[in-house]
């Protein structure tokens, strides 16, 4: 097997199941794509594979002598330090302060070293982690940037997303919600949609803090949802709507989906799950709805399963679940 080749945990990327949330479905018929179950926990595993094994096989990157550097709210960075565990390949992620302890965590579990900014630059954080990045990079040999907000290979590893999804359902998928930061997954399940002329409707589901396809209302606390500026990779004209999302809503949603379903989701997933609520009056009776359920909610104990940190960010706690869906908006 040659460096760029995939093997052992790696093999196990992708494939993951669709689950019908029959509980929450009212009439519609609901699907989230579970994508925890990659070995690093999250959607982004299929981007690290995608970006790191084509800059392998094209020499860009060399085993025991580069090293990555990238910009991540979490994610991405413990799916490029798995890989670059494996592969033999430093790494040094920068976060920011929405970056969950639990992930940083995880970053040096793996043994990436972690470069935290604090300050925004240009507006935002995500400017001062790009910053910091392009330090980096001008003092670091051998260092290489898969630069996941423009690098093709981002969302050309989510049509096989896409296909997964399509094939499970005999093709009927009436309608996409797709939680928005790079824009790599969306853009990449947009593109398998018009090249197999499915009719699916691709809804983006953005964080009412963000600043990708508005004025952002309120600030934004929750990492991995939104962002502060529009990433080159997001496509509006694959777009049929856009929905704004609250921090608080994307909280209840988790809460509920605990609740309703016995699934313990990320902020990014609850998004998508108070944005079908939002729609739910105007998506047809038996439609077919999928839901990309990015990562797992066991990054966010801290902050959306805790109580303490709920009431401190936002005064209150959801609805009991006994009120359940009902009090999504």
């Amino acid at each position: 097997m040659s460096t760029a080749e995939i093997g052992g945990v790696l093999a196990t990327i992708g494939g993951t199941p669709l689950v019908a949330l029959d509980r929450i479905g009212k009439g519609l018929r609901v699907f989230a794509k579970m994508e925890k179950f990659n070995p690093g926990g999250s959607v982004k595993d299929r981007t690290a594979l995608h970006m790191l094994q084509g800059a392998l096989r094209a020499g860009t990157l060399v085993p025991g002598r580069s090293v990555v550097v990238e910009s991540t709210s979490g994610n991405l960075g413990v799916g490029l330090a798995q890989l670059c565990a494996y592969f033999g390949l430093d790494l040094v992620c920068v976060v920011d302060t929405r970056t969950t302890a639990q992930t940083i965590a995880l970053l040096r579990a793996y043994g990436a070293t972690v470069e935290l900014v604090t300050e925004p630059v240009d507006g935002d954080l995500l400017g001062a982690r790009i910053a910091r990045v392009r330090e980096l990079l001008a003092r670091l040999p051998d260092a290489f940037w898969p630069d996941q907000y423009a690098n093709p290979l981002n969302p050309a590893a989510h049509e096989q997303t896409m296909r997964e999804i399509a094939e499970a359902l005999d093709g009927r998928v009436d309608y996409l919600f797709c939680s928005v930061s790079t824009g790599g997954t969306m853009r990449g399940c947009a593109d398998y949609i018009r090249r197999h002329g499915l009719t699916t409707e691709l809804v983006a589901v953005d964080a009412a803090g963000s600043a990708i396809f508005h004025v952002p209302t309120e600030g934004r606390l929750l990492p991995g949802h939104g962002a502060g500026r529009r990433p080159p990779l997001v496509d509006t004209s694959a777009v049929r709507e856009v929905v704004h999302v609250t921090d608080l809503e994307c909280v209840r949603a988790c809460r509920e989906l605990v609740a309703c379903e016995a699934i313990l989701a990320g902020g990014s997933s609850g998004a998508t799950v108070a944005a079908l609520g939002k729609l739910r009056d105007r998506i047809p009776a038996g439609s077919v709805c999928v839901l990309v359920f990015p990562d797992d909610g066991n990054r966010y104990l801290d902050t959306i399963y805790s109580d303490h940190w709920v009431r401190e960010h936002f005064g209150e706690l959801p609805a009991p679940a006994s009120r359940a869906l009902a009090a999504l908006p």
